[in-house]
């Protein structure tokens, strides 16, 4: 079923072209993925569908009676709001039904009262309608919600005028999820989410029933996510099904056919104008009849344009003006603290020279304060730190704070590296897509991915042997990110990076250093490895945990058995079959998913006005109806069973 369509849609901004003639449609439970290189038009694309800005021309549909919901790049709350406030805003329906509840429930308490058969209707109803929307629920999930978002107890009461860029963003996803709209509008929604809060961030959207249009970077994300993707370069979208894998493989794919059509088209045009040329030049009446009669047809040929292989790319390249001892990093026990609350203890570890090693780590954890420690911009309070023999540290910041907003483009760079002529650093600045009098803009007026390409080129010309990156990809397009991978796997010095990229975390590390409270866990081995690992480490403890929480019952027999042999085979045999009933859980609550989505399509194509007097088939729905709530019955009785 269409819920949202848009045809020839353009917009400009004076004689700037954002979008040019662009036209898509999406289907009800579709999850859409928009990628594009930095300023292509995906974000007023995004603002066009919401009703946030009007297209110049062209035609937008939203089918009616559809809830919308916006996650925009900057969100604003009200004054005086908190975390906890802003999210109960998602749930102003039911607050003020549970205070009609209240309000009837003190009627009812009157029983001669001449109004009490009428107030006991409308509490009962209202009950109802109250237990329908999830009022017993709500809370709960508000407070899961918010959890997950990195947002705790001590958080709830922060006001959001004090919440950092990144909280206001988890924020305002927060309640986006709780709204749980029919269509998710979504723009950058992995900004500032650590590895645990993007897992449950892609398991809540794959459970979710409506449709999702997404604007994303996270290429991890969008392979787990999408199921088609809208790709818009230069103001114009087209269409690949499949997920963002499917789409590189798809676009290569399609490019190769476009170029390979155009040079058919090039060959036959210059042949028929090489006999055009041959028709004429021996000048018989006849052959010039001939040749202007191909010349005709010529012209109504519709001509190709010549395909876009290659986007216009930054050129990044890592060299290192000398090189390190072959220890690099020694640490040991190192503690850091801010006031009363220590981030970090017992951080222990040894790099040594060349290698790739990625930390990761929950958001506030401490990881970029580790960073500054090792390069000396911040102190240990107790510990052990030793810099190896010749190392020079090229440090990238998250935050872009090592930029003077108030200088130019031109002038930050002269201020660094003030040996190059004015010409020379122009032709540097042009290699990072910094052309003409862009070098001239403001620092504090560049883009978020102006300001990461104008911090990689002072990284580059630094000549360090030992880069300590924070957040290297952030606000990068995907094209920028993956020149940036290249080049760091191209570099032969040593890599110390903080990445939640996933993508980045794949190809990069040889091992990944995992932040904890109570130090650093070390996987010798990529992002897929860790992934093993971790979730062995937990299917371990979760085993151990069900193996304690087991029934009396079992317990006794298993007290019973003397050998301890014996006890080992007990054991297996009881976490073998706990292990099977939750997989039989996790099938049983897909299936059942699946099914209510059936019903429910059911129900709503029965419902439309133009099935109304189709009464055999309306018969057959129902029917068929019936069918599927009879199995999603037996699934959940089956489901309650697992559960003793």
């Amino acid at each position: 079923m269409l819920v949202i369509s848009g045809k020839n849609i353009n917009k400009t901004y004076g004689t700037d072209i954002i979008l040019d003639d662009v036209s898509f449609n999406v289907n009800k439970g579709d999850r859409a993925g928009i990628v594009g290189p930095n300023g292509a038009g995906k974000t007023t694309l995004l603002k066009i569908i919401s009703g946030e800005i009007e297209q110049s021309s062209g035609n937008i549909y939203i089918k009616s009676g559809l809830t919308v919901g916006y996650l925009k790049q900057n969100n604003n709350f009200d004054l005086g709001g908190t975390v906890e406030t802003e999210a109960q805003k998602t749930f102003d329906n039911l607050y003020k039904m549970e205070e009609d509840i209240r309000s009837l429930s003190v009627k009812i308490s009157d029983h001669t009262s001449p109004s009490f058969d009428k107030d006991l209707e409308e509490y009962t109803a209202l009950m109802d309608e109250f237990e329908k929307e999830g009022g017993y629920t709500y809370k709960s999930e508000l407070r899961s919600v918010l959890e997950n978002m990195g947002f705790g107890e001590d958080d709830l009461g922060k006001r959001t005028d004090k919440l950092s860029g990144g909280e206001r963003t988890r924020l305002a996803l927060s309640c986006i999820l709780l709204q749980q709209p029919d269509i998710m509008i979504l723009d950058e929604p992995t900004n500032h989410l650590d590895l645990k809060m993007l897992a449950w961030l892609e398991n809540f959207l794959k459970s979710y029933k409506g449709t999702i249009i997404v604007v994303s970077h996270d290429r991890y994300f969008l392979d787990r996510i999408v199921t088609s993707i809208y790709d818009m370069n230069a103001g114009i979208l087209e269409e690949y099904s499949g997920n963002y894998s499917d789409f590189v493989i798809r676009k290569a794919e399609r490019l190769e056919a476009m170029h390979k059509e155009y040079e058919k088209q090039q060959k036959e045009t210059a042949r028929q104008e090489e006999m055009i040329r041959r028709f004429k030049q021996h000048g018989t009446e006849h052959l010039a009849k001939r040749a202007k009669s191909r010349e005709k047809k010529l012209s109504h040929v519709n001509l190709l344009p010549k395909p876009i292989t290659k986007q216009e790319k930054m050129k990044l390249s890592f060299d290192i003006d000398y090189k390190s001892g072959t220890e690099v990093v020694i640490a040991d026990n190192m503690v850091k603290s801010f006031g009363e609350r220590t981030l970090f203890r017992n951080v222990s570890c040894n790099i040594r020279k060349g290698e790739r090693v990625c930390i990761i780590g929950d958001n506030g954890i401490g990881k970029t304060t580790l960073l500054k420690v090792i390069t000396g911009k911040e102190k240990l309070d107790n510990g052990y730190l030793k810099i190896g023999y010749n190392v020079n540290f090229g440090y990238y910041d998250q935050g872009q704070r090592l930029l003077d907003d108030k200088e130019t483009v031109l002038g930050e760079m002269k201020n660094a590296y003030h040996l190059y002529t004015d010409t020379e650093m122009r032709s540097l600045l042009g290699r990072f897509l910094f052309k003409g009098d862009d070098v001239f803009k403001l620092v504090g007026s560049l883009s978020g991915g102006e300001k990461a390409k104008l911090s990689l080129l002072k990284l580059m010309l630094s000549g360090s042997n030992t880069l300590v990156l924070d957040e290297p990809t952030n606000h990068l397009d995907i094209p920028s990110k993956e020149i940036v991978e290249e080049a760091l796997l191209e570099f032969n010095g040593t890599l110390i990076i903080v990445s939640h990229d996933r993508y980045l975390l794949t190809k990069i590390p040889d091992r990944i250093l995992e932040l904890t409270e109570e130090g650093l866990v070390e996987y010798k081995g990529d992002f897929d490895y860790y992934l093993d690992k971790s979730k062995l480490e937990e299917e371990r403890k979760d085993s151990v945990s069900s193996s304690e929480n087991i029934g009396a019952g079992l317990s006794k027999t298993i007290e019973m058995v003397r050998s301890s042999e014996e006890e080992r085979e007990v054991k297996k045999k009881l976490e073998a079959e706990l292990r099977r009933k939750r997989r039989r859980s996790e099938d049983i609550e897909s299936s059942i998913h699946e099914l209510e989505g059936v019903i429910a399509d059911i129900e709503s194509s029965m419902c439309e006005i133009e099935n109304l007097h189709r009464y055999e088939w309306l018969q057959e729905q129902a029917d068929l109806m019936a069918d599927y709530e009879e199995k999603v019955g037996r699934l959940y009785d089956e489901w309650m069973e697992l559960q003793n």
